[in-house]
């Protein structure tokens, strides 16, 4: 049946309390604390990685044939990036991947969106690998233990990268899209001295994704500037980040769909080529997503993009 996704209400409903706690591994607990339903479906989840509350979206399928977590990347959240909603238009990568029988989630990493900064008040890459791991292992567990398929977009790439080589227990398969780092290049130390800035994001940064010209309307881009600026008002803060240097292909034996836009200038073909060389799996594709840049499920390719993403991990349900 088709995901009924025009129904309009906006409304929060019940608060399920479901303490039930379960460790997976020595190092993260995780709790399911309330799930509260928002608006045209889409349900909030807060649950406990390491005692920090974590925001997970969820939009449901009707007799799911496979689960899918989305990632989102350096500067803007799960719902802004997975789910926009426009009047008239049909964008959100959730509602998309729903219709093809997918129930999809999107995490809301340290700082973001529905998420608060750790008392740390910094995001990290090996922290937030290990968030991904632990939302996993809840998705997992929710439904009757089937795996879930990851999927990465910009800098959400290189962290479902070190998620999956750090434990994969739980997933089905990666995708990785506008996958942005030199595997080549060592990215250095973060300094003693760095401070938090706790800058503001701006118009300007929302709308810089949408490079194309022609490939997404204006009324879709002021929609998704208001709607990243409302989830996400200040800019993550960062450090390090030389933990990327961790992430090594050779050990991810898990299958994998690298997603190119063809005018993405965040993503060159050439670190493409070296991340795609030195996968471990032999179950791997690199598809470039005509016309697409780095937004390329917001924009007209949005079928193509759809379309090659469905083909890949259908065939690992």
């Amino acid at each position: 049946m088709k995901y009924l996704l025009k129904k309009q209400f906006l409304l929060v409903l019940i608060l399920i309390s479901t303490i039930a706690c379960k460790t997976y591994n020595k190092n993260v607990e995780i709790t399911k604390v309330t799930s509260t339903l928002i608006e045209n479906t889409l349900l909030k989840h807060t649950l406990l990685s390491d005692g920090h509350p974590m925001a997970v979206w969820e939009k449901k399928a009707d007799s799911a044939k496979g689960l899918i977590l989305f990632v989102h990347g350096r500067t803007w959240s799960g719902v802004p990036d997975f789910d926009l909603q426009v009047e008239g238009e049909d964008l959100s990568l959730m509602d998309g991947m729903v219709e093809q029988g997918y129930s999809t989630y999107a995490v809301d990493l340290r700082g973001y969106g529905g998420t608060p900064r750790d008392s740390s008040e910094w995001a990290s890459p090996n922290i937030a690998a290990n968030d991904i791991i632990n939302v996993l292992k809840w998705i997992s567990e929710e439904n009757k233990n089937k795996k879930v398929h990851l999927f990465g977009w910009s800098m959400g790439s290189t962290l479902s990268l070190l998620a999956t080589q750090k434990d994969a227990e739980d997933i089905a398969s990666l995708t990785v899209f506008g996958y942005w780092q030199d595997l080549d290049f060592k990215i250095p130390e973060t300094t003693k001295d760095a401070k938090l800035k706790k800058s503001l994001n701006t118009a300007e940064n929302a709308a810089s994704d949408f490079i194309t010209p022609g490939s997404i309307s204006q009324k879709a881009i002021e929609t998704y500037v208001k709607i990243s600026l409302k989830y996400d008002p200040i800019r993550v803060d960062w450090r390090y980040l030389s933990e990327y240097n961790n992430i090594d292909p050779s050990l991810i034996n898990t299958p994998v769909l690298l997603l190119q836009g063809e005018f993405d200038p965040i993503a060159p073909t050439e670190r493409q080529e070296k991340l795609f060389k030195r996968l471990k799996t032999v179950d791997k594709s690199w598809i470039v997503i005509n016309g697409g840049d780095h937004a390329a499920f917001l924009e007209k390719p949005r079928k193509k993009f759809i379309d090659s993403f469905t083909e890949f991990i259908s065939r690992f349900d």
